[in-house]
């Protein structure tokens, strides 16, 4: 019994550390966390993937100003007049597809 006395506290002296808190987080630390939540955020709506959103994500976290999405192609600008005309005209299936056709050649 006296031995478990002489053991006990060095016990609870060596397991005390696992039970101690972890202290808060700094403010920059949180500040760090909040700006990863939004520029995660960011990069989720914008549809980004692979090298453009770590390229993104590594711009936004050191607060760089946001890139402004890229300007259209003269292709991509003509397919999304093409698209906006087609809709107005409330086009579909196949009269849809020879308007989109016509439109784009010309």
């Amino acid at each position: 019994m006296r031995s478990l006395n002489f053991v006990l506290p060095i016990i609870l002296g060596l397991a005390a550390p696992t039970f101690a808190q972890t202290p808060a987080p700094s403010a920059a630390q949180s500040a760090q966390r909040e700006r990863m939540k939004s520029c995660n955020v960011d990069a989720g709506s914008q549809k980004l993937a692979g090298s453009a959103r770590k390229g993104f994500m590594a711009d936004c976290l050191a607060g760089k100003t946001a890139t402004p999405a890229k300007e259209l192609t003269p292709q991509q600008a003509k397919m999304k007049s093409c698209n906006a005309d087609a809709s107005a005209k409330s086009l579909k299936g196949s009269e849809r597809r020879t308007f989109m056709s016509t439109c784009l050649k010309g």
